[in-house]
């Protein structure tokens, strides 16, 4: 069952400098809360003109839009066409944190090329649990695999064995949630619209059931507390839906105009859900209510703002403000979360859409150009602090968002992965 090889590990990093080790991962697509947020303190608050210090550069990652996922001192990614493969197909790889030596890379299948060529490649971020890193590529195959050596412990095909779909022709992006003993994600469609399997052996938990669901949408999973209950939020290809983690009994939907795409995750704070997507949806606000037995429904707090929309690169929320990318444009926003109202609109230095992140009242801002912005958390105005480019070489857009983890941040542009070192101590 197991499909692995190792390529020659001195061929894929250069290493520039060493740092230490901090204790906080970043093992699933937006961290570990999935919010986009880092907890770490002790970071740079500005940068050197020349950026901060690279610590190394990983090649063959592959072609792809995955992120990177960093767990006790390893880098997991998915990409297809790796610059040290001798094939085009698709491999889960696995890098030292030390040094982004190759420690071991799994084939997942063939080479995703539907589409325009920048729509080509891998595009989900693997999730790190113990012993065990879960992914699921682009033609609908979950893989849990053995993070010691790659090894395949099992694997289902979302569409075949569960009639998942999706709501678009560019295939699936989600990175898994891993919850207790359950690891979820999305087929899509209405025969099993998200669904939870056991994380030892693959089998069914259960299957959560959204009628006239359009199909997956590219959206990651996050989590609600609301009246007692946990809620896996989730935004399919016509808006999120709420699904009881323990049951998987659909509590609720929020039908939202078809974008041609739904990429971002929904953004949670306390019972409220912020939907957002592209293509000219825009941004919609809801509140989740519990209704006693068990039942909950949504209300509308403001619906779709076109103004409010994010294309791919996410966006987070910092106290009662939400910060990201205008649609796929270089235009950064700061959106109040609970009126919906824009406080500021500014261009950034790079060019393209913006993927998110944050950490100690800073933004981290990836521009698809390959620039990188440390920016103000101020809802007052928009403050580049500092900016730098990464030596990338790729014609593709960097749309892979930021990953920062141990006093350092991981930007994952094509076939590359850069280590920079943030650390201010």
């Amino acid at each position: 069952m197991r499909s692995s090889r190792l390529w020659p590990a001195f061929a894929c990093a250069l290493v520039i400098g060493a740092a230490p080790l901090f204790a906080a991962d970043w093992p699933t697509f937006r961290g570990p809360e999935r919010t986009g947020i880092s907890a770490e303190n002790n970071l740079l608050q500005e940068w050197p003109e020349s950026g901060p210090t690279l610590l190394w550069q990983a090649k063959g990652a592959g072609r792809g839009y995955a992120s990177a996922a960093i767990a006790d001192g390893r880098v997991y990614t998915l990409g297809d066409g790796s610059s040290l493969a001798d094939d085009k197909d698709e491999y889960l790889s696995c890098f030292s944190d030390a040094d982004g030596s190759l420690v071991w890379a799994t084939k997942t299948g063939s080479a995703w090329n539907k589409g325009q060529p920048t729509w080509q490649g891998s595009r989900a971020t693997p999730t790190v649990d113990g012993d065990r890193v879960f992914v699921l590529t682009p033609a609908g195959t979950i893989y849990c695999c053995a993070t010691s050596d790659g090894e395949i412990l099992w694997q289902h095909d979302v569409k075949a064995d569960f009639g998942g779909k999706k709501a678009d022709s560019w295939g699936y992006s989600e990175s898994p949630l891993v919850d207790g003993d359950q690891v979820v994600c999305t087929p899509g469609g209405e025969e099993a619209t998200v669904i939870a399997l056991n994380k030892n052996d693959g089998s069914t938990i259960w299957k959560a059931v959204h009628p006239g669901d359009k199909g997956a949408g590219h959206s990651s999973i996050v989590t609600a507390q609301v009246g007692g209950k946990k809620i896996y939020v989730q935004n399919t290809g016509g808006g999120p839906i709420g699904v009881d983690a323990q049951s998987g009994e659909l509590l609720w939907s929020y039908e939202m105009e078809p974008p041609t795409a739904f990429i971002p995750s929904p953004v949670i704070k306390d019972d409220l859900v912020f939907s957002t997507a592209g293509y000219g949806l825009g941004g919609a606000l809801v509140r989740q209510v519990p209704r006693g037995e068990g039942k909950f429904e949504v209300e509308e707090i403001y619906p779709a703002k076109p103004d409010l929309a994010n294309k791919q690169g996410g966006v987070v929320l910092l106290g009662d403000y939400v910060y990201g990318g205008a649609d796929g444009s270089n235009r950064v926003l700061c959106i109040e979360l609970i009126t919906g109202d824009v406080k500021w609109e500014a261009r950034g230095a790079g060019r393209n859409s913006i993927s998110a992140a944050a950490a100690e009242g800073r933004i981290y801002l990836h521009f698809s150009d390959g620039t990188m912005v440390l920016a103000e958390a101020n809802p007052e105005e928009y403050v580049e602090v500092s900016e730098f480019e990464t030596p990338s070489t790729s014609d593709r857009p960097a749309w892979a968002l930021p990953s920062i983890a141990n006093g350092r941040l991981y930007l994952r542009e094509d076939d590359s992965i850069f280590c920079y070192d943030i650390s201010a101590e």
